[in-house]
């Protein structure tokens, strides 16, 4: 049997993105009108996909900002290597396809009416609702942080003014200063992403603060990458990053912004920057609603996305735990498209189709330094989503210069071909 390796799954990928791209409506005779409420990965390839296999659906796309900052690529602005604006898209691409953009806060779910309440009191109705709202923080979590604190001590887990002002933070700090980054407990959005950072503010400090050093304070005992991560570290920046893991008192209790100071019970540390990332839920929205559940993250049926609380609505992204795919920018944008295809056909008559769905996640420790790890997954017959044995891959560890270079390479390319096909 063929094992499918990565330039395979690329394959796989890119075919699947020019079929979306250039094939012709597949659901001609669909219609009513569907409402997405957040306009990032999920929502907007939800939307764009929409307007490409069912021409004859109204499709409105509800956010409250009237653009969108990406999380992946944010830590190459807090490294100097970006600015703001290159990760920031507007709407205009989603409008010229047709796509209705709404900017405005969502009060309310009234699904006994099939209708949304905005904040100016009127009500849009739908025909299939479709939520990606994304993550909430769960402020208090972590003694002493709140939203006060987080003007002092940054998260920039949310893309956009803390990511500026982290970068801000880094730029004034002292050639010689600690930088404290705080990862949390999993599940959370993007599990590379505080390592990646991680990496990208290295790199700056090795070129412009050589005496300093970054000391990651981390919650869990891994992480996602680890192997290529600590060995990209000790190849590109020896001794300049220290991993803490919980057991060996990572674990951070309690934060004092005032004195820029970090507890862990067993230790205090004393940071001049300090990046913390609280722990986190699935969006207000989608708790305050219940939509939860008896928990903290939404449950969906994987052959459909919809809510095993509230069936008929569809969830995506990161509130949702979908199994075994990953909380990442490129999960949310497969999801949005397969949910485009179930809801495309239903309006249309039909039955939903069998789904399947991929990630990759590239992760950048220097701008010619890439790693990278790709998944496939299916549903089974309880609708769980699970990764598709001996698909996918990760990085080998031990690969030259060359290969991290391509690496990178890749992931730049990868980022432009997904921000371009979603929002250009």
């Amino acid at each position: 049997m063929h094992r499918p390796n990565r330039r395979d799954l690329m394959k796989l990928t890119g075919a699947a993105t020019l079929a979306a791209t250039f094939a012709g409506p597949l659901f001609a005779q669909a219609s009513g009108r569907v409402v997405i409420v957040g306009a990032g990965f999920g929502g907007a390839s939800c939307a764009r996909t929409l307007r490409r296999i069912a021409p004859g659906l109204n499709v409105t796309l509800i956010d409250r900002n009237p653009t969108f900052v990406t999380c992946p690529f944010s830590n190459k602005v807090l490294g100097g290597l970006a600015e703001i604006g290159d990760v920031t898209h507007d709407f205009d691409g989603l409008r010229a396809a047709g796509v209705e953009v709404v900017i405005a806060n969502v009060d309310a779910i009234e699904p006994d009416t099939n209708s949304l309440r905005l904040a100016d009191g009127s009500d849009l109705s739908y025909d299939r609702l479709v939520l990606s709202p994304g993550i909430a923080f769960k402020w208090g979590a972590l003694t002493g942080y709140g939203r006060e604190a987080a003007e002092i001590m940054p998260h920039a887990w949310q893309a956009g003014p803390q990511t500026e002002l982290l970068r801000r933070q880094l730029v004034a700090m002292e050639d010689g200063g600690t930088v404290i980054i705080a990862p949390p407990l999993n599940p959370f959005r993007c599990p590379p992403g505080p390592y990646e950072r991680a990496s990208l503010i290295a790199h700056y400090l090795k070129t412009e603060k050589p005496r300093s050093k970054i000391l990651i304070l981390d919650a869990k005992d891994d992480f996602s990458k680890q192997g290529l991560f600590i060995e990209g570290w000790e190849t590109l920046y020896p001794g300049l990053i220290e991993w803490v893991p919980f057991g060996m008192g990572g674990g951070v209790m309690a934060v004092d912004p005032a004195t820029m100071t970090l507890d862990t019970g067993f230790e205090t540390f004393t940071g001049d920057v300090v990046n913390v990332i609280p722990p986190q839920r699935a969006a207000d929205l989608v708790f305050d609603a219940g939509l939860t559940g008896e928990g903290e993250w939404c449950s969906v049926d994987g052959h459909t996305f919809e809510s095993r609380v509230a069936p008929g609505i569809h969830i995506l992204g990161d509130a949702v735990i979908a199994g075994d795919m990953p909380k990442s920018g490129f999960s949310a944008s497969s999801q949005g498209r397969a949910c485009a295809h179930v809801i495309a056909a239903l309006l249309d008559g039909g039955d939903a189709p069998t789904l399947s769905f991929v990630n990759t996640c590239y992760s950048l420790l220097a701008p010619d330094y890439g790693i990278s790890v790709a998944g496939v997954y299916s549903v089974d017959a309880t609708g769980a989503i699970i990764g598709v044995p001996d698909s996918g891959g990760v990085s080998p560890r031990g690969a030259d210069a060359a290969f991290r270079a391509r690496e990178a390479a890749y992931a730049e390319s990868w980022y432009a071909n997904l921000t371009s096909d979603i929002f250009a």
